[in-house]
């Protein structure tokens, strides 16, 4: 494992053993209450492998987690009954500007909450409800497996995932207890979070309000607290300097908002025949040498977005950038290309990260056997859900391999990542950009069940005393914010009940 990772991990580690510790102190200050004390002692078995969660049944764990624990509800006789939606306009770009939150209703009167991947589209998950009525929402993996085969990598593994931490949600609230520890208990009462550098920081270095910037860090990073932060230095940082780059000027779409299926930014990179020369490396490498500067080094500093080109061009950018120690380079090439990946890995010094567009833990354990990669990072939303995500860590620490989690949604699919790193050894961060760290209204979209608040000076709080994910919508802050091409609000899908088709893959 690089230097770089070991020392982040160390820093968790002693960060976690002092949460665990403070844990202890309440339990034997004789001012705790009896009822809090009691809960402490219960929930304080964090990392308790119920079984290995790559072969045992759910409901196994279910029945282990909540032996004795004071039931909500009957879960036995839990049915769902219906599954609505609502969309929530959040962030400008294209992929993240809409935010799909569904609701799966049981005969009980209880309800889960989930969300479709950020970007994605509501019928991914509707298509779904005709398999799912009638159905128990507890048997959270019987459920998981008879829908799966309807998600895809990307935008299109949102519907199941979706759907799965609604489940999830279900079940705790069925059981009275935080989905963490249906998941089998928790490493971490916190969960770190990683932010972006300020939009003042962001593209060219002739461009940029230097003291504005300074500015900005100082405010991410003392008043709102963010100890991890990431950065864009890609090929936009340089491209216009003349003699920068070879090919942009012929390639269609460079620099444009241009989607079209054959412009730049849907090209994959080795097919581009961009290069970047000596002089482009030397003003990336003035770029981020002045960022690093600002923000210090006593914090990871990681980066995205580099731009679209070969393997050879993405070892020299990434040899421009190790003088500046980065905690991870995100994506140099598309995730399928495990081979390219694993040639880029094995050639720098700074760990390799990707995974925020697959769909289920079968494409990550190819990347982790093949060492293709030094971190890994789903985003819940497209790799299958809360559980699919811990499996994913689970595998990945077996392979000496990290996680960091992807996420640019609402604070649903936020608290469904939170549960999930509190349960999985290896997280290091949880991703939260920038609509969400300067977007005031973005934590006031939920309630939060317990006493403690979303998050704060950079750390989620993992819920000890709710139910399920711990949070509910504040339905009149949600209504203010929904995407104008679809104002409805959990209105009832009675066209999405029947069932159209026989699904079974195999004869």
């Amino acid at each position: 494992m690089k230097p770089i990772l070991n020392q982040i991990l160390a820093a968790n580690l002693a960060a976690e053993q002092q949460e665990a510790a403070a844990v202890q102190a309440e339990i034997r200050d004789p001012a705790t209450k009896a009822d809090r004390r009691n809960f402490l002692k219960k929930t304080a078995l964090g990392g308790m492998a119920l079984g290995g969660f790559m072969s045992l049944p759910v409901e196994d764990t279910l029945a282990q987690a909540s032996s004795k624990v004071q039931r909500a509800s009957r879960p036995s006789d839990l049915k769902i009954t219906d599954m609505r939606y609502a969309t929530v306009s959040n962030g400008t770009a294209f992929t993240n500007a809409r935010n799909v939150i569904i609701r799966i209703d049981t005969n009980q009167g209880i309800y889960g909450l989930g969300e479709v991947r950020d970007g994605g589209d509501a019928r991914y998950a509707l298509m779904l409800k005709s398999r799912l009525l009638g159905q128990n929402p507890c048997n959270v993996e019987l459920l998981f497996k008879m829908i799966k085969q309807f998600g895809n990598h990307g935008r299109l593994g949102g519907g199941v995932s979706g759907v799965e931490m609604a489940l999830w949600d279900l079940a705790g609230k069925a059981y009275g207890v935080p989905v963490w520890q249906l998941l089998g208990g928790r490493y971490r009462d916190r969960v770190r979070l990683y932010a972006y550098i300020p939009n003042s920081g962001e593209g060219a270095l002739d461009k940029l309000d230097l003291s504005q910037f300074k500015a900005d860090v100082k405010h991410r990073m003392q008043e709102q607290g963010f100890t991890w932060l990431k950065m864009h230095p890609g090929i936009q940082v340089y491209s216009k300097l003349p003699g920068a780059t070879v090919n942009t000027k012929y390639v269609p779409g460079f620099g444009t908002d241009d989607l079209s299926y054959t412009s730049y930014q849907n090209t994959k990179h080795p097919f581009t025949a961009i290069q970047v020369t000596d002089k482009g490396l030397d003003e990336l490498a003035r770029y981020v040498d002045t960022i690093r500067s600002i923000v210090g080094y006593e914090v990871p500093l990681s980066a995205d977005h580099m731009g679209h080109f070969d393997v050879n061009n993405c070892i020299r950018v990434a040899r421009a950038m190790e003088p500046f120690r980065l905690a991870s380079l995100e994506d140099f090439v598309p995730w399928e290309m495990t081979d390219q990946l694993k040639t880029i890995t094995e050639a720098i010094t700074t760990p390799t990260m990707t995974g925020e567009d697959i769909y289920l833990k079968e494409t990550f354990m190819k990347l982790c056997d093949a060492h293709a990669v030094d971190i890994v990072q789903p985003d819940m939303g497209s790799a299958g859900g809360i559980l699919e995500t811990k499996k994913i860590g689970d595998y990945a620490e077996e392979k000496g391999i990290a996680m960091g989690l992807h996420f640019a949604g609402t604070p649903i699919c936020f608290m469904a990542n939170v549960h999930s790193a509190a349960a999985t050894q290896n997280v290091l961060a949880l991703e939260v950009p920038n609509q969400i760290v300067d977007n005031p209204w973005w934590p006031k979209l939920v309630k939060m069940v317990g006493k403690k608040p979303l998050y704060e000076n950079g750390f989620a709080y993992v819920p000890d005393d709710a139910p399920g994910l711990g949070v509910e919508l504040d339905d009149d802050v949600v209504k203010e914010h929904l995407h104008k091409e679809d104002p409805s609000y959990f209105r009832p899908t009675p066209e999405w009940d029947e069932r159209r088709s026989h699904d079974r893959t195999w004869s």
